[in-house]
């Protein structure tokens, strides 16, 4: 993890589809691009943008999403969530992001990630079923 500093940029791309809709998401009733599906093209990005530099066995996983979704898309729409790496402190990544559709600026905020063994974690997650 020696080569994460602040200022790495990733972006990721999505088209607006029935499927990521609030009415689809159960977020709400119209057939808009849905704020859980923009939380979801967040974390993607930022997680992407730095995945290739953790070590092996090493992931990263979302802790905290402050966004502020500010216009709505309509299916066709095409959405575009570009993040910058703002501060790494040992295992803690964070991104300050924004969202954008054809017309302009739709969503913007702050994400935290965490990098963590992958396998430790998965196991501390599933022996939560024998509890």
């Amino acid at each position: 993890m020696n080569e994460i500093t602040t200022g790495i940029t990733g972006e990721k791309s999505v088209a607006v589809t029935m499927d990521n809709t609030a009415i689809a998401m159960g977020s709400g009733t119209l057939r808009v691009f849905a704020t859980p599906a923009m939380i979801a093209l967040i974390e993607g990005c930022c997680a992407e943008s730095v995945e290739e530099l953790l070590g092996e066995g090493i992931t990263s996983v979302g802790t905290n999403v402050t966004v502020d979704h500010l216009a709505a898309s309509p299916i066709g729409a095409g959405i575009v969530c570009k993040s910058k790496l703002v501060a790494f402190d040992g295992r803690r990544l964070d991104f300050e992001v924004e969202v954008y559709d054809n017309a302009g600026l739709i969503g913007k905020g702050t994400h935290t990630r965490f990098t963590v063994k992958a396998d430790s974690f998965l196991q501390k997650a599933n022996a939560k079923l024998n509890k």
